[in-house]
């Protein structure tokens, strides 16, 4: 088999994936998403889609996005919320240039911000 399994707790179940993946992001990075107004530092990544299919259903036709790629987790802001995202790589663009992301729990997650990107807390790294 030229693919991997794993358990996605988000989707409830196993998902496959390719066993080489290329993400063009990574964990500490700071995104901005391509159509909608919001940026978040990536807390983690999926090389595949590995959320709900009600999650992926409710994305309209014309604009969602294929399976099989990287999904990022964010720890996303906008204007007016804080909250956590996922988001196909395909809808995202670098933002370093922005600063610092105001999410409440990034400080939990990260350490201080620094030449453009976050560094995950040594406690957290594999």
């Amino acid at each position: 088999m030229d693919r991997a399994i794993f358990f996605s707790p988000q989707a409830g179940r196993e998902i496959t994936a390719p066993h080489v993946s290329k993400a063009r992001f990574a964990i500490g990075d700071v995104v901005r998403h391509k159509l909608f107004d919001f940026r978040g530092v990536i807390f983690d990544i999926d090389p595949v889609f590995a959320n709900s299919e009600e999650w992926y259903e409710s994305i309209p036709a014309e604009i969602r996005p294929p399976r099989e790629q990287p999904f990022y987790h964010l720890l996303a802001e906008n204007d007016e919320n804080s909250y956590v995202a996922y988001v196909s790589q395909q809808n995202l663009l670098s933002d370093a240039e922005g600063g610092p992301v105001d999410h409440p729990s990034v400080h939990e997650m990260f350490e201080a911000f620094r030449e453009g990107r976050y560094r995950l807390r040594r406690g957290l790294s594999h």
